[in-house]
């Protein structure tokens, strides 16, 4: 089996953090959420997964390596494609056409999830969906009363469904896939101006293929800085007994440490209270200070402060008087 990861958008509603660093890197509980969805992705799917297939921007060769090196202790082969253009998902499938064959799972680097993961090869693919309260911002899908899907619609305009794709996909036959998303470029079929996933399987299903949806317990976003934080508080509560999360390397000195908290290795804590749900990178310094459901980033110091509900970036020095701040990396505030 083989995994294909679109990850090439731009995250423009987690600015600043994404300025310098793509979303699917942004620190989850102390891993970026691309590795936290691929180990999960591996750990649950009951098959062994031969690679991991990145779709990208121009990311530079040191994320490159981080993501083949993931691929790698998964035991699967790393390979790196680029999507130059924001053309759609379709699109950015199609741009990993190499490593389309054989079962597939798609899995946008931008949620984690906890599922039903069952890869049922019985059926010609499964969506993963979970109701939503608008899913007028989502894809949708349809069913009959078997369970069957039988209408796949991309953001739509009046109500069809609430039942929304999350952005987890299996596919029995990747080579087949791969040629219905290439009918959609070849003739320029778009919608919402765009080449769409749901088109592709839109027409899939119109000539026989069928589809099913699997089972969402919880589905978390990572779009901008409320949710994310939101999910490095889920993420912590869920591996709070499976993870290391404080490192034997971590510095705490007359300090307090509510958990579940990450704590990265070179990490000094000195006078200060940190946690509940708060992920603090290697080699950041926080004295003097209380944090609460807060990120941090690797590098950075905070001095004086009391905060919650904060995302700070890599390489900061914060010294200041704010209770909620949103700070990209390599910033100075004092």
């Amino acid at each position: 089996m083989k995994i294909i990861v679109p990850m090439a958008g731009r995250g423009t509603r987690l600015r600043p953090h994404t300025l310098t660093t793509p979303k699917p890197l942004i620190p989850i509980a102390g891993k970026p959420v691309v590795q936290r969805l691929m180990e999960d992705i591996v750990k649950i799917c009951g098959q062994k997964v031969e690679e991991i297939a990145y779709v990208i921007g121009d990311f530079g060769k040191e994320v490159e390596k981080m993501l083949v090196d993931v691929a790698e202790r998964l035991g699967a082969k790393g390979s790196i494609y680029y999507q130059d253009q924001p053309l759609g998902t379709a699109h950015a499938i199609l741009c990993a056409a190499p490593s389309l064959s054989g079962p597939v799972v798609i899995a946008f680097a931008d949620t984690l999830f906890r599922a039903d993961f069952i890869l049922d090869s019985s059926l010609d693919g499964v969506i993963w969906t979970k109701r939503v309260e608008n899913p007028r911002q989502f894809g949708v899908v349809k069913k009959d009363e078997n369970g069957f899907i039988t209408e796949f619609v991309e953001k739509p305009e009046h109500f069809v469904s609430d039942e929304a794709i999350i952005g987890i996909y299996f596919f029995k036959d990747g080579e087949y896939l791969k040629q219905e998303l290439q009918y959609l470029i070849d003739n320029d079929i778009k919608d919402k101006g765009e080449y769409q996933l749901t088109n592709a399987m839109e027409n899939m299903k119109n000539k026989g293929s069928k589809f099913k949806t699997g089972t969402v317990i919880e589905w978390m976003d990572c779009g901008n800085k409320n949710v994310v934080l939101e999910t490095n508080m889920k993420i912590l509560d869920f591996v709070k007994n499976e993870e290391q999360l404080i490192s034997r390397d971590a510095v705490i000195e007359n300090s307090t440490v509510v958990e579940p908290c990450f704590i990265g290795a070179g990490a000094k804590i000195v006078n200060s209270k940190i946690g509940p749900y708060v992920s603090i990178g290697e080699g950041t310094t926080v004295e003097n200070s209380e944090l609460t459901q807060t990120i941090v980033g690797q590098n950075t110091v905070i001095k004086n402060v009391n905060l919650t509900n904060s995302m700070i970036g890599n390489k900061v020095f914060f010294n200041g008087n704010y209770r909620e701040v949103s700070i990209g990396d390599y910033s100075t505030l004092e």
